[in-house]
């Protein structure tokens, strides 16, 4: 048996895989110790399902037609050219995505720069970009902070719009694992999740009130004087700020914004400042709203107030994808080069420039996944490259996002399906799948993993370091003549000072290795001077709020057995078996006063449009809808952006009636 990343969530199981049936067990090592969840044990089913690419494909009329391999990219390459010879570089943009290796996201991003454009970015533009952004801010690096393990060994954990129970549920085994060593753990979330089951207090706020509750209990705090003054005074600055800040934010105060009592916000704070050590775990119910960098600010300050960081507790922004963490690091984002390094960084640029065989590479911040439809729109953009990524799904409104896919001059989808994306393509590159290609990926904890191949790919498909290394070099773009992929993991390796050293035959070889180390932040700050940074914040209202034409909120959420837009999960007969219908949550009360009951078809509306599903009655807060994502929900979602640039999927006013 071979060991495989699995392809799912960011957790980042290993997989051993038999060559000859395909079956999977779980891997005994790091990290997930023998443990899978349904997913993950279920993972190669999709491979062999009906639907593969088996050939390239190109539009002719209203047809797809296949074409060879040789027809498709020098097609491709020259109508890029001529696109750049006409608008200029920037006219053309890229997706990479979270389910390519490291390898893979580090030559889209290459073929980006050395074509001339900035224009590349992944899907953490809507998932974890505000805690890159606010983590930044904060602490200097904009990564989690310590390894799984660490969760054992703390006092407290306080999970923050995250369910692990069904969005990372081999997590849950660490956690329970500190909850039977005494750890308190405190939930956080706008409905009651799975995850509550196991918690010691609960906190079910209103939708859209994170900061206050943050704010409050930073209030009871420093007021109460439970705060770690030594750390504070010698490893942050900002505290008088942040004290003058959260003054008005007292308890009373924020059990009528948030609907938590005044007493359980008291008790919580000083549960979790007491504790000695501590973890903050959170997910895009705080990432995705407009103030979502503000939000993960506001949980960032209870950690440094606490001191709770190396040793004594850790930042979880808990990715979602298996190698999102490893897109965002190998530099596919519009603002950063590898590592998270500023374009600005004239030095580490130069480097990078050197590297590739070149003098510079562009400076100006590229376009945000999520200002690439109105760029579109606009003429500005006339071409776009997407390598496994399905945004006529996985977008907020994504009506307005489909409309921009067809004004395009030139579509490329490369990926394993026609998905919906795909669709509206000028040529289609089929790809090979996870287990049949080699590479490494990261988890979210900052460790790279080896994942080898297990069978041949299929069909006519290619594994997309090899797709990517033809187009590099019919753009006529210097050192795209690798032989294997581990001289791209080897090429890599020599933008981070940590890795230099390290060969890719010791990867392969481990448990993975972590980038930069284990642990982040236990002596000092990666600030120019050290030193963390508490930043006060105040309040955001969501962009809309309910009124009387549209007076609930829609919110969104995972399902255990299901995964983002569907296109490998509703491909497994075992998951779609598990997964049975989708359908919205609705309050008892709200239900009552609409008419409707368990199992009614409802149709629920926002200003953006409206969709029919299953209500299930129950589950969720008086004035809140809580939608699965996985399906059509983001044709509704709001695209109001933060300053991360990712959209408020948490949070639209919406209307709901009874259907049929």
């Amino acid at each position: 048996m071979k060991a495989v990343v699995c392809p799912y969530c960011g957790f980042g199981c290993r997989l051993l895989v038999d060559e000859k049936t395909m079956k999977v067990k779980p891997y005994p090592g790091e990290p997930n110790r023998g443990k899978l969840c349904p997913k993950g044990l279920h993972s190669t089913e999709f491979v062999r399902s009906g639907g593969r690419l088996r050939r390239p494909l190109k539009r002719v009329g209203s047809a797809m037609v296949p074409v060879s391999w040789g027809v498709a990219i020098e097609e491709i390459s020259n109508k890029l050219l001529e696109i750049r010879e006409l608008y200029g570089a920037d006219a053309v943009a890229f997706l990479a995505s979270s389910k390519i290796s490291n390898e893979e996201n580090y030559l889209v991003q290459k073929i980006a720069r050395l074509f001339g454009t900035n224009n590349i970015d992944n899907c953490a533009r809507l998932c974890h970009e505000a805690s890159v952004h606010a983590l930044k801010l904060a602490v200097g690096t904009g990564a989690q902070t310590n390894p799984y393990e660490d969760l054992e060994a703390f006092n407290a954990i306080l999970i923050w719009g995250y369910n692990p129970a069904e969005t990372h549920p081999v997590v849950m085994d660490y956690i329970l694992r500190a909850k039977r060593n005494g750890a308190k753990i405190i939930v956080v979330d706008v409905r009651e999740t799975r995850t509550m089951a196991f918690a010691d207090y609960k906190l079910v706020i209103r939708p859209g009130t994170d900061i206050t509750l943050a704010n409050a209990i930073a209030n009871v705090i420093i007021r109460e004087e439970l705060y770690d003054e030594d750390f504070v005074r010698s490893r942050t600055d900002g505290f008088s700020e942040v004290r003058m800040g959260v003054m008005k934010y007292t308890p009373e105060y924020a059990e009528k914004v948030t609907g938590v009592s005044a007493e359980t916000i008291q008790e919580v704070a000083r549960t979790f400042a007491r504790a000695g050590s501590g973890a903050l775990m959170w997910g895009m119910g705080l990432t995705q709203h407009v103030s979502g960098v503000e939000n993960v600010l506001a949980v960032i300050n209870l950690a440094l107030l606490l001191g709770y960081i190396g040793e004594r507790g850790g930042l979880y922004p808990m990715r979602g994808q298996n190698n999102v963490q490893g897109a965002a690091y190998m530099g596919a984002l519009s603002e950063f080069l590898p590592g998270y390094i500023p374009l600005t960084d004239e030095r580490f640029r130069k480097r990078v420039a050197s590297l590739w065989g070149v003098e510079d590479l562009p400076t100006e911040r590229g376009l945000y996944l999520t200002e690439l439809w109105d760029a579109i729109e606009r003429g500005d953009v006339r071409a776009l490259y997407i390598v496994g990524e399905n945004p006529a799904v996985s977008e907020a409104d994504f009506i307005h996002v489909r409309k921009a896919l067809r004004k395009l001059d030139l579509l490329v989808v490369q990926d394993l399906f026609m998905t919906r994306t795909a669709r509206y393509a000028h040529y289609v590159l089929p790809a090979s799948a996870f287990c049949e290609k080699s590479g490494s990926y990261m988890n979210s904890e900052r460790r790279i993993q080896w994942s080898h191949r297990v069978c041949e790919p299929y069909g006519d498909s290619k594994p997309d370091w090899k797709i990517l290394m033809m187009l590099g070099k019919a753009l006529g773009l210097p050192g795209f003549d690798y032989s294997s992929i581990e001289e791209i993991t080897a090429e890599y390796f020599r933008l981070f000072p940590e890795l230099e050293e390290r060969s890719v035959e010791e990867l392969k070889n481990s448990d993975g290795i972590f980038l930069p180390r284990k642990r982040l932040h236990t002596w000092e700050f990666a600030t120019p001077d050290g030193k963390a940074r508490l930043i006060a914040v105040e309040q955001i209202e969501p962009w809309e709020r309910p009124d009387k034409e549209y007076p609930l909120v829609l919110t969104t959420v995972r399902k255990i057995s299901h995964y983002n837009t569907g296109e490998m999960t509703l491909r497994s007969s075992s998951l779609v078996r598990l997964m049975g219908e989708p359908k919205a949550l609705i309050n008892e009360k709200d239900a009552k006063k609409l008419g409707i009951n368990d199992g009614d078809w409802v149709e629920i509306e926002t200003r953006r449009g409206k969709i029919r599903m299953r209500a299930k009655v129950g589950g969720v807060p008086e004035g809140v809808i809580a939608v699965p994502f996985h399906f059509k929900a983001n044709k509704l979602t709001s695209p109001a952006l933060n300053k991360a640039g990712t959209p408020e999927f948490k949070f639209s006013a919406c209307r709901v009636k009874r259907f049929g």
